[in-house]
């Protein structure tokens, strides 16, 4: 490799670790520095809610870097550190020890923190779900025998409760809104969802706030504000994360719901870019609105696109926004924001498996939802996203015939 700062990377996350590995795969010659607060290398976050706690042996999460990879490509990790501050003048960064490493570019994925119980006690028996430590503190939780609470009725709460239940717990999901996955999927979806629990034995109490936590060392005690009291052995607390911002106010950075970056990545001062779920970015799809998206697909895709663009690159970010959660034997996904558009037609694929399109006013398709058992909605699912990326407009008739959504994707 060339002398030079070359490129620090703050977050060793899923993004960190794709834009640093990219960067070696496209030839970049200068250092690279992927710099993470954790003990471990770089590892896959969606297992966490799912196989890690479903799994009968004591597992270990996906890598995305090994030690052999890191050697092999160059690429300096530096674990188990702390970044206390930017110094954006002198392009470097502090860390926690005294150390000073300088940057010719410097990328920002540092992640988000999962938003904390205001006043709760401090107890064992209430656990958070972001880090492999995490998943393995609660592992021992997850089995025949206890009753595991479950605090939002989101995306990682309920894969919790799924996998718990799988396990032989008692689950008890609490969620505040009158209906579960209330942010990002269609209400269809979402009572789809809440029925698959409660087929499979999960309470699920929506409309109802929290009014006190009590924890000893026996149990958990949570008053509702229906006046019902639920006893569990662990509560489980997922009711939305918030992105780590504090470095980029630090440095002075521009912050809106995140590190405010524009299309190519870049933050609102030179040769600092930010990427995943800590930034804030507009997406041209729809209308310059501006994002910020909680999702592995987006980490891995903006991890790419910035180390193309600190490699020299002016790319625009314009992946379609997609999500998905796997719950018992059941896989919902979502491509685009189905907010933006008015869902005008239902496909149904058997086996109660069905995909929903959204339409804006100029029947441009801006999304597709879909739920179904296994692989069922998957081709179809990707032909939606490639769908949205094209900007087409469908008939209805199109989008219910039983043929291929392939006919409708412009020919070559």
């Amino acid at each position: 490799m060339s002398d030079g700062a070359g490129v620090v990377i703050v977050g060793a996350g899923e993004c960190g670790a794709r834009a640093a590995l990219s960067l070696r795969e496209s030839g970049y010659p200068h250092p690279v520095t992927l710099i993470g607060d954790e003990v471990h290398l770089p590892y896959e976050r969606p297992p966490l809610s799912k196989q890690l706690l479903l799994a009968e042996a004591t597992p270990s999460a996906p890598p995305v870097l090994t030690d052999i990879m890191l050697g092999e490509q160059g690429i300096q990790h530096i674990g188990e550190a702390l970044v206390e501050a930017i110094d954006p003048a002198d392009r470097q960064v502090i860390l926690s020890d005294g150390r000073a490493l300088p940057y010719e570019k410097l990328l920002l994925t540092t992640g988000a923190t999962p938003r904390r119980l205001p006043n709760a006690p401090a107890s064992r028996r209430i656990r958070y779900l972001r880090t492999i430590d995490d998943a393995l503190e609660l592992r021992p939780w997850i089995r025949a025998g206890t009753h595991i609470a479950v605090l939002g009725g989101g995306f990682i709460g309920l894969e919790v409760a799924a996998s718990a239940r799988s396990r032989g717990a008692e689950v008890t999901v609490i969620e505040s809104q009158e209906r579960i996955l209330k942010r990002g999927v269609p209400e269809a979806i979402a009572e789809m969802v809440e029925t698959l629990h409660r087929r499979n034995g999960v309470v699920v109490r929506c409309g109802a706030m929290v009014l006190r936590i009590e924890a000893d060392d026996r149990c958990v005690e949570i008053l509702l504000s229906d006046g019902a009291g639920i006893s569990a052995d662990v509560l489980v607390v997922g009711i939305g994360a918030q992105p780590r911002t504090e470095l980029a106010l630090q440095a002075g950075l521009a912050v809106d719901n995140g590190i405010a970056v524009n299309e190519r990545l870049e933050t609102s001062v030179a040769n600092i870019y930010a990427a995943g779920d800590c930034c804030s970015f507009p997406h041209p799809l729809y209308g310059g609105r501006r994002l910020r998206l909680e999702a592995w697909r987006n980490a891995q895709d903006q991890g790419i696109l910035a180390a193309a663009n600190l490699a020299g690159g002016a790319s625009r970010y314009e992946a379609v926004p997609y999500f998905w959660s796997d719950q018992f034997d059941h896989t919902l996904q979502i491509a685009g924001l189905v907010d933006e558009g008015r869902t005008v037609v239902r496909r149904d694929l058997g086996d109660s498996a069905f995909i929903l399109f959204h339409l804006d006013d100029a029947q441009r398709l801006v999304a597709a939802s879909g739920i179904g058992q296994g692989n069922r909605i998957a081709k179809d699912m990707k032909l939606s996203e490639m769908l949205i990326a094209k900007r087409i407009t469908p008939s209805i008739d199109a989008l219910t015939a039983a043929s291929s959504l392939k006919a409708l994707l412009p020919r070559a």
